[in-house]
């Protein structure tokens, strides 16, 4: 038989966060700070508009676009919050997750050979789904002494002539850092100058804790050239429900709907409804769990800082991004050893990209006294290595 795997599938690696939990399976007594998950559920108000949708017969298909009702508010919503005014006629789409929406904005501006710069440290599906374009993603270090920032040093020593797209997450996962409006500013003559496109990830925009969150197409030098994707799952604590969202001019609004149609057709109705409830009636819901995870961010971060592991402190998401370099161990070796001897979960820094090694990602979206265990077992395990 012939090989039928595609070379495209061969490429991409399997994801490093899934990869590394499979030896979380069949242990006991494990505090797990690895998943980018609320540890709440879904507010009752925003389930019950849901399963009231399905109790009346909503279960059908919507326009490929979504609902009109959740575009028109999101749209007043976007123009409320951050400044940004996009049509919920023509500017807008309704996806299944944060993560369709990456994906067709992706493949709705890449052709084959395109470079995609891609922040490093940065989720680990953006690179994968670049590859999966034809497109060819290039690394964009972000440090930390820069506070995981892009500069516009490191952005200049990175364009060719075949660079087309920028793609960044702030706040940022893993390292829960931001950009303000001067820092996209220091950015926007270099996009306008070499004609480039900025893809925005802004689904922990409402997680911001320092400051307030800078959407960039609110600057009038990018509206034109940025696509902005958001969605519930981290704010409202609706994961499971899928539904995210992407907005863009018309014309590459217009290109991503073809790719919609053709692999999605339209987000799950009943999402889109539990979706409309939130931004109508979620309001102090969403700002209780966020106040939550800044006092879960103070104390978990003193406690890393305490027991010898440098961490920065994250002004956004709910991650922090410890140095482990002191204690001698790579990023991966110190996961592996935490989870063996003191069963706690972390992921390596090296799953995020090259710019990662030597830090690892510890999500503080889990109770406060799990935080105090798992610090309290981080500190063992460092005093353990020092001998």
């Amino acid at each position: 038989m012939r090989d039928f795997i595609s070379e495209r599938a061969r490429e991409i690696p399997p994801s490093g966060i899934r990869k590394f939990f499979d030896l979380c399976i069949g242990m006991d007594d494990v505090i797990s700070l690895g998943v980018g998950e609320p540890d709440y559920s879904t507010p009752w108000n925003i389930s019950e508009a849901g399963i009231y949708s399905i109790e009346q017969g909503v279960t059908s298909y919507t326009s490929n676009r979504g609902l009109p009702a959740l575009r028109e508010t999101l749209a007043a919503d976007l123009a409320r919050r951050y400044g940004t005014a996009y049509s919920a006629e023509d500017e807008m789409i309704v996806t299944t997750g944060v993560s369709e929406a990456v994906d067709i904005a992706i493949r709705a501006v890449t052709d084959p050979g395109d470079e995609i710069l891609v922040m490093d440290p940065s989720y680990v599906s953006y690179a994968p789904c670049v590859t999966l374009a034809g497109g060819r993603p290039v690394p964009l270090p972000c440090l930390e002494k820069d506070r995981f920032k892009v500069t516009p040093e490191a952005l200049m020593e990175r364009i060719t002539p075949k660079t087309k797209t920028i793609l960044l997450n702030y706040p940022n996962n893993p390292t829960g850092g931001i950009m303000d409006r001067s820092d996209y500013q220091a950015l926007a003559d270099i996009l306008v100058d070499h004609d480039l496109l900025l893809i925005s990830d802004e689904v922990y925009s409402e997680l911001t804790y320092e400051g307030t969150h800078c959407s960039p197409a609110s600057l009038d030098e990018l509206r034109e050239r940025t696509i902005t994707l958001n969605g519930f799952s981290k704010a409202y604590a609706m994961t499971g429900w899928r539904i995210g969202y992407l907005c863009a001019p018309k014309e590459i609004c217009d290109a991503a709907l073809k790719i919609h149609q053709y692999v999605m057709l339209c987000a799950p109705v009943m999402g889109q409804v539990a979706a409309l409830a939130a931004l109508r009636q979620a309001e102090e819901d969403k700002n209780k769990m966020v106040r939550e995870y800044r006092l879960r961010r103070n104390l978990f971060v003193e406690g890393l800082n305490r027991i010898g592991l440098q961490c920065h402190m994250p002004q956004g998401a709910f991650y922090a991004f410890p140095s482990v370099k002191a204690t001698g161990l790579t990023d991966e070796e110190f996961a592996e050893g935490l989870l063996k001897e003191e069963k706690v979960a972390v992921v390596p820094g090296s799953a995020f990209g090259p710019a990662g090694k030597g830090h690892i990602r510890c999500s503080y979206a889990t109770s406060r006294e799990d935080l105090s265990v798992a610090v309290d077992r981080m500190g063992e395990f460092v005093t353990n290595l020092r001998g």
